[in-house]
This record gives C-alpha cells, structure tokens and sequence, in this order.
C-alpha cells in the first residue's frame, strides 16, 4: 500500500486568511479551501476517496486543529486583557 502525505503548511499560502471577528483576528479559511473541504467530507461519506483525497483531508483537518487552537488562545487572552469588554451583561 502507497501513502500519500500532504503537510498542512503547503495549505497556508492559498487556503487561509485573517478575518476580523469582533475585536479579534481570527484564522479561517478561505471560502475555497472550506469548500473544497466540504467536498472532501462528502466524498469521505460514501467512501469514494482517492489516496490523495484522503491524504489532503488528513491536512486540512489538522489545520483546522490547530487553528482553532489558537483563535481560543486568542478568545483567552482577549479576555483576560479586555475582561470588561468581553463581559456579558
């Protein structure tokens, strides 16, 4: 059996952006990649990924690992900067 190996960086220059949610910046992906995502979820579901397909999944679902590991390090840290402005009244 041949694996297939994609590494997230190689996703990094095309597929992510900062956007501005709140008072914070957060990463996300571009509407391309989280499309592309999508599909590949889709496929996963009826079992119809390529080697590749499933190795680029693999890469983006680490990213998205990640990610959103350090926009809730961001979401911590404005909070305990900003505690009064993130406070719900």
């Amino acid at each position: 059996m041949i694996q297939v190996v994609i590494s997230p960086h190689s996703l990094l220059e095309t597929g992510i952006k900062v956007e501005k949610v709140d008072s914070l910046r957060l990463f996300k992906f571009t509407d391309e990649l989280q499309s592309n995502l999508e599909d590949l979820l889709e496929k996963n579901k009826t079992g119809s990924l390529t080697l590749e397909e499933e190795a680029e999944l693999n890469a983006i679902g680490e990213l998205d690992r990640i990610f959103t590991y350090l926009n809730s390090l961001a979401c911590c840290l404005a909070m305990t900067i900003y505690p009064t402005a993130n406070s719900v009244n």
